[in-house]
């Protein structure tokens, strides 16, 4: 496959708390959608010798950007925009672990990156030189907290008292959250405008 430029390549971050909508809309807008989210560190690299973050109550902190490989998740995407395919871990978020990796390939239409710390790839990124957009989908506290509660027990995510007490935290969190998007560099937009302009995206 030809080396495809980065800077002509438009690619879009979607950010947002857990919850807010990234994954539906990247997943039906995005060619490719490119899911940041599964480049978390494994739970075995949790280890007394390099112990990962913890919560209040004594949980890994999933929350915590330092769970995630942001080095990692930078290479990936730099290979996908200049060789057209990257290699994405096939995480477990119940196990917290990797089962293997697969390939995602560049096709004809937006690169849509999303993922809880899709803000701590702005900047890297940015100054590779890769031309980027940066949405904060803005959505109700509430909302997002309802949605993320129901999408976590259906998927069996985590236990169910962890999935109350982590809901019940990041709902504490969600102005904190959004500050620190809006911070990064990227400018909210409301969920219905979001998804009108992914239609028009991936209909040019």
């Amino acid at each position: 496959m030809d080396a495809v430029p980065h800077p002509a390549t438009p690619l879009l971050l979607l950010g947002g708390p857990s919850g807010a909508g990234k994954s539906y809309l990247a997943g039906r807008y995005g060619r490719p959608h490119v899911e940041l989210d599964n480049f978390y560190r494994e739970l075995a690299e949790h280890t007394p010798e390099s112990p990962l973050p913890l919560t209040g109550y004594g949980e890994v902190d999933w929350d915590d950007a330092g769970t995630w490989n942001r080095e990692a998740a930078v290479d990936a995407v730099m290979d996908l925009l200049e060789n057209g395919q990257m290699q994405v871990p096939d995480y477990s978020i119940a196990s917290s672990s990797y089962d293997g990796y697969r390939t995602v390939a560049l096709a004809e239409g937006p690169v849509v990156a999303e993922g809880i710390f899709v803000d701590r790839v702005l900047g890297p990124l940015r100054a590779l030189g890769v031309r980027v957009d940066a949405v904060y989908i803005d959505v109700s506290p509430w909302t997002t907290a309802a949605r993320r509660l129901l999408r976590d027990v259906r998927e069996r995510r985590k236990p169910l008292p962890f999935l109350l007490r982590r809901g019940w935290s990041l709902l504490l969190q969600d102005r904190s959250i959004r500050r620190r998007y809006l911070d990064a560099g990227f400018r909210p937009v409301p969920k219905r405008r979001v998804k009108s302009m992914l239609a028009g995206l991936s209909a040019g």
